[in-house]
């Protein structure tokens, strides 16, 4: 007998039928026009409050909610007023186990420290995986991600929406023409932290809310007891839990330049810092990472700032410093993006902006949505871009964390074996140790 298609190849032979791609297998899909429910994407939630909400409301309208997870009874309730036909759970394991032959893809958008256990459970189940900024919590973690989804066959997307703004990808092709002359520098900066930094481990001890499933919250990180220190909002300052300033928002404003400079595996990173006792990130730091010339472009020195520092006052040539940006330093002139996204950018040293040519996208959800449908990889997926992408913005952590009395000693780095080969007392931080149940 013929074998049956599983529900990823009916989807995608059946988009390409309807969209009169010339398709056919001997024993395989007809050709005709199928009005099976099947063609639908049935996607799954992990994650349906904050960024979840929004990421769950692109999927229902791409396809079919079929299962939406979260560890407040409130939030899911919530979530549930809009998708009436899901299936509500709180602990996503037990989503994917029960659920698993229903779902095609998933949306993760959890704090960051449950990433890594849920996406790559999901993509090990071969579902397609949306997860958050930033990709994970750790580079290992994020390295893996890569290859499980590389070895899986999956599609995949990090949330850095601003990959697909057309004004990102404009910068990317102007500083691509050679204007700006070789390259020496970039400066990134954030206005984050918006929520506590430098601050000590609560002593009080507090009930958790009766709506709040807290041991599936701390999920694979140390058990402490809940404190409203660290939910709902507050997690993203903790090392257990967040990324700190860098993790949150390099993703975004880092992602123009690391685009345009292949900005990935720096030979060293030393920070400067506040200080810090080890649980929670400085209130502000400075990050300088190498980068050693790669084909045609030079070395680059590239230098991250949070917590209000900047970069030096005469990099703007009197321009006003926005709050966010990034400046792309050359000798012939200066690109100048401000906001997280590069929502615009203008050339400096009276430079004149070329008539340049990018790709357009159909927008960032649906890059990943086309993806699934055509196996037309998206901008951000994991192997390619965001692994990359989120293994060396985490890699400033390795140098804050060697910062936690102010002045830390330059991490040299080993990018092929995720080695800081002059610091082994940061593996830790380079691979974490994981509650059981939650391993990777």
């Amino acid at each position: 007998m013929p074998k049956k298609p599983n529900r990823r190849t009916f989807i995608k032979t059946s988009t390409a039928a309807g969209a009169g791609v010339g398709y056919w297998a001997a024993g395989g899909v007809s050709l005709a026009q199928s009005t099976s429910p099947n063609e639908q994407i049935q996607f799954a939630s992990i994650g349906v409050g904050g960024k979840g909400r929004s990421d769950s409301s692109d999927a229902g309208r791409a396809g079919k909610m079929v299962a939406i997870c979260d560890v407040d009874a409130r939030t899911l309730e919530q979530a549930q007023k809009g998708f009436k036909d899901a299936q509500p759970f709180r602990d996503y394991r037990r989503m994917l186990d029960e659920m698993g032959d229903k779902i095609d893809a998933v949306t993760v958008s959890t704090p960051d420290h449950n990433h890594a256990p849920a996406a790559v459970r999901a993509m090990k189940l071969k579902k397609h995986c949306f997860c958050q900024k930033p990709l994970s919590q750790s580079i290992f973690e994020a390295r893996t991600m890569g290859q499980v989804a590389k070895e899986q066959g999956v599609q995949t997307m990090m949330g850095n929406q601003g990959t697909a703004l057309s004004s990102l990808r404009e910068a990317v092709a102007v500083i691509k023409t050679g204007i700006l002359g070789t390259i020496t520098e970039c400066h990134v900066w954030t206005n984050r932290p918006v929520w506590p930094q430098g601050i000590e481990r609560p002593t009080e001890i507090k009930g958790n809310p009766n709506h709040l499933h807290w041991d599936e919250w701390i999920g694979p990180a140390p058990y402490r007891p809940y404190h409203d220190a660290y939910h709902p909002f507050n997690w993203r300052g903790w090392w257990d839990f967040g990324t700190g300033a860098l993790g949150d928002m390099a993703c975004h404003t880092m992602n123009m330049p690391y685009m345009a400079l292949q900005l990935r595996d720096p030979k060293s990173v030393v920070a400067r810092s506040s200080g810090h006792n080890r649980e929670t990130y400085p209130a502000w730091s400075i990050i300088d990472f190498d980068f050693p010339a790669l084909g045609d472009r030079g070395a680059i020195k590239f230098t991250w700032y949070d917590g209000g520092k900047k970069p030096p006052t005469e990099l703007f040539q009197g321009k006003n410093i926005v709050g966010s940006g990034c400046l792309v330093v050359g000798d012939k002139g200066t690109l100048y993006s401000q906001g997280d996204y590069a929502d615009s950018f203008e050339l400096l040293n009276d430079l004149k902006k070329p008539e340049v040519e990018f790709e357009k996208s159909p927008g960032h959800f649906q890059e990943w949505v086309r993806a699934i449908k055509t196996g037309q990889t998206a901008t951000s997926n994991f192997p390619n871009y965001a692994g990359p992408l989120t293994e060396t913005l985490l890699l400033g952590n390795l140098a804050v964390y060697a910062a936690d009395s102010g002045e830390g000693k330059k991490i040299e780095w080993d990018a092929e074996t995720m080695t800081p080969t002059n610091a082994p007392e940061l593996a830790s931080i380079v691979k974490r140790e994981y509650r059981e149940g939650y391993e990777l």
